[in-house]
C-alpha cells in the first residue's frame, strides 16, 4: 500500500530521493578535513563526524568542554551543527592563529561562509565591499565620546516609556523582551537619528532580520552546497522580506540627505552613522556606495552585527544582579554617585572610567555568560593551506578556531567560575595598584581588553570593532536603570539557552520591578 502510494506519486518519489542522495552525499562526500581525533566522537563508530556533530549539536556545552579538556595541548576536529567541521587548535596556539595575515587565514571569509552572505544578504556586495567597517573603526569610534548626550536622551526617554514610572507596586516585565527595543532604539539614534530610531516599523524590521541571517545560514549549512542556489530563495524569504520593509522605511531619509547635503549652506549636519557612510562613499570613487540602497542596507546589515549581541549582554547583566544580593546594588549605586558627584553630574567618557566597578560587572557577566563557543574563527584561504606550530597541516578552505566558552569558565584561569562574582575585575584592578602594578597592567582587566584568555569581543586586531561604543552604550544603559529602579531579587537566576553552538540569556525571563522613589527628586 505504501509502495504503491509512493509509486503513483512521482513528486514524492522524486523528493525522496533526492534527501537520501543528499544525506548519502554528505556521509561519503564531506569536505576534507585533516586526519585529527574528532571531538564527540566515539573510538571505532561509522561515520563519525556525522554523530559527532549530532552529539555536539545536543549538547554543546559539553561538547566545547571535551574539546578544550581532552585536547588541551593539540588540535582536533570540533564538528558543529549547521556550520563546517572546525579545527579548534589549543589554548597556547591561540595567539599564532591571531598573527597569521589575512593572505592565509581571512575573518571576513569565514564570516561570509559561515553566515551564508551570498545568499542570506540580497546584496552580497554589502559584506565583499564591507566599507562600513572604516566608519565604525573611524568616526563612530572617534565620536564616542561626543555622542554620550544622545545615547544618554535616548536610554532616559526609552527606559521611562519600556520600564514605567509607577514607584508604588512592584510588576513584572521581561527583561529580553524590553531591553532589546531599547538596544534598538538607542543604537539606531546613533545610526539614523530622530525620528526613525523611535519608529516601531523600522525596529521591528530590524530584529526580525537580525534572527533571519543565522537561522537561514544554518538551514543553508544543512544543506548539499550544489542545491544551496536552488533551495536559497526559499529559505531566504523572510530576509527578502524583511530587507525590502526596511529599504522602504529608510529610503526617504536616505534621498532626503543626499539632496540636502548638497546645498552647504543650509544643511545641518547630522552626527550619525548614515551621514559619515554618505560622506565616506563621496571620496571611494565607485557610485556603488552612495547607492540608496546600498546606503539602507549598510544600516541594516549594522543592526544584525550590533542589536541582538548587545541586547543578550545587558540582559545577561541585568538577571545576573539581579540573582545576587542588594549590597552589590548598593555598592555600585555609590559608586556611581561619587564618581558623578566629583565630575559635576555629567555623565562623560572620562566619568564612565572612573567607575571600575560598574565596568568590572559587564566584564564578568560577559566572561560567564560568553555569547559563542569558539573564537577568532578563521578561513585558511592561502592555496597551500597552512601549517601550525604543532606541525598540524591545514588544508585550504578549511575553518580554524580557538576555543572560547571554556577558556573563560577554566579553573586555572578564573578561580571558581561558574559563579558570579561581580567585582572580580575591579577587585583584579586593585590588587594590581597595591602590587605596584602600572596603569597599563591595571587598565588590563577594562571589560574592551581582550586577549586569548578573555575573548568575547574576539582578540586582536580583527577584534569586534564597536566594543567600544557597545560599552559606553550598555554601561550608560546599566547606570541609568540602577539608579532609577528598585528589584525583587531572584532565588535562582534561570539557567541560560543554547541555540545551535551560540548560547543566549532565557528569552521569556521576567523580574519585578518598581520606579525608585529617590529618582523622582
Amino acid at each position: 500500500m505504501i509502495d504503491s502510494f509512493i509509486l503513483d506519486r512521482p513528486a514524492v518519489l522524486f523528493a525522496g530521493l533526492v534527501f537520501v542522495g543528499i544525506i548519502f552525499l554528505r556521509i561519503f562526500f564531506s569536505s576534507s578535513v585533516p586526519n585529527l581525533p574528532i571531538a564527540g566522537a566515539k573510538t571505532g563508530e561509522w561515520f563519525p563526524l556525522l554523530r559527532a556533530r549530532w552529539r555536539n549539536a545536543v549538547d554543546p556545552k559539553a561538547a566545547s568542554e571535551i574539546a578544550y579538556n581532552r585536547y588541551r595541548d593539540s588540535a582536533c576536529i570540533f564538528p558543529m551543527a549547521g556550520a563546517q567541521n572546525f579545527v579548534q587548535l589549543p589554548l597556547k596556539e591561540a595567539q599564532w592563529l591571531i598573527e597569521r595575515p589575512d593572505k592565509d587565514v581571512c575573518v571576513r571569509t569565514g564570516i561570509i561562509d559561515s553566515l551564508q552572505f551570498e545568499h542570506t544578504l540580497m546584496d552580497p556586495n554589502l559584506a565583499h565591499f564591507p566599507s562600513h567597517m572604516s566608519v565604525i573603526s573611524g568616526p563612530l569610534t572617534r565620536e564616542v565620546a561626543n555622542l554620550i548626550p544622545d545615547l544618554l536622551d535616548e536610554i532616559q526617554y526609552g527606559v521611562d516609556h519600556l520600564w514605567g514610572m509607577e514607584t508604588g507596586n512592584y510588576k513584572s516585565i521581561c527583561v529580553y523582551d524590553l531591553m532589546s527595543r531599547l538596544v534598538g532604539q538607542a543604537t539606531n539614534k546613533v545610526f539614523v537619528g530622530l525620528p526613525l530610531c523611535r519608529d516601531p516599523k523600522l525596529l521591528d524590521t530590524a530584529m526580525a532580520f537580525s534572527l533571519d541571517i543565522p537561522i537561514g545560514a544554518t538551514l543553508l549549512h544543512f544543506t548539499w552546497k550544489p542545491l544551496r542556489p536552488v533551495l536559497a530563495p526559499f529559505i531566504t524569504l523572510p530576509n527578502r522580506i524583511h530587507t525590502n520593509r526596511a529599504y522602504k522605511i529608510l529610503r526617504p531619509e536616505i534621498r532626503r540627505r543626499l539632496g540636502e547635503s548638497t546645498d552647504k549652506d543650509s544643511f545641518k549636519r547630522p552626527n550619525d552613522f548614515l551621514q559619515w557612510s554618505i560622506e565616506q562613499a563621496k571620496t571611494l570613487g565607485d557610485p556603488y556606495y552612495g547607492k540608496v540602497d546600498t546606503l539602507a542596507g549598510r544600516v541594516l546589515l549594522n543592526n544584525f552585527t550590533s542589536i541582538h549581541t548587545s541586547s543578550f549582554a545587558i540582559t545577561h547583566a541585568i538577571l545576573d544582579l539581579v540573582s545576587t544580593k542588594q549590597e552589590i546594588i548598593d555598592e555600585l549605586r555609590s559608586e556611581i554617585s561619587s564618581v558623578l558627584a566629583a565630575h559635576g553630574g555629567e555623565w562623560s567618557k572620562r566619568s564612565l572610567s572612573a567607575m571600575p566597578k560598574l565596568d568590572s560587572v559587564m566584564r564578568e557577566s560577559q566572561r560567564l555568560n560568553s555569547f559563542v563557543v569558539t573564537a577568532t574563527n578563521r578561513m585558511v584561504v592561502n592555496p597551500n593551506g597552512v601549517t601550525t606550530p604543532s606541525g598540524i597541516h591545514i588544508p585550504k578552505g578549511t575553518m580554524v578556531c580557538a576555543p572560547s566558552y571554556p577558556v573563560m569558565h577554566d579553573p586555572d584561569i578564573y578561580p571558581d567560575p561558574e559563579s558570579f562574582k561581580p567585582f572580580r575585575f575591579a577587585d583584579k584592578r586593585t590588587a594590581l595598584g597595591e602590587e605596584g602594578q602600572s596603569y597599563v597592567q591595571r587598565a588590563r582587566q577594562a571589560w574592551t581588553t581582550t586577549s586569548p584568555e578573555y575573548p568575547a569581543f574576539g582578540h586582536g586586531r580583527h577584534a569586534c570593532l564597536g566594543r567600544f561604543f557597545a560599552s559606553t552604550l550598555l554601561k550608560l544603559m546599566l547606570a541609568y536603570i540602577l539608579m532609577n529602579y528598585d528589584f525583587q531579587f531572584l532565588e535562582r537566576r534561570l539557567e541560560n539557552m543554547w541555540i545551535g553552538s551560540n548560547r543566549t540569556p532565557p528569552m521569556k525571563a521576567t523580574i519585578m520591578i518598581k520606579r525608585r522613589v529617590e529618582s523622582e527628586k
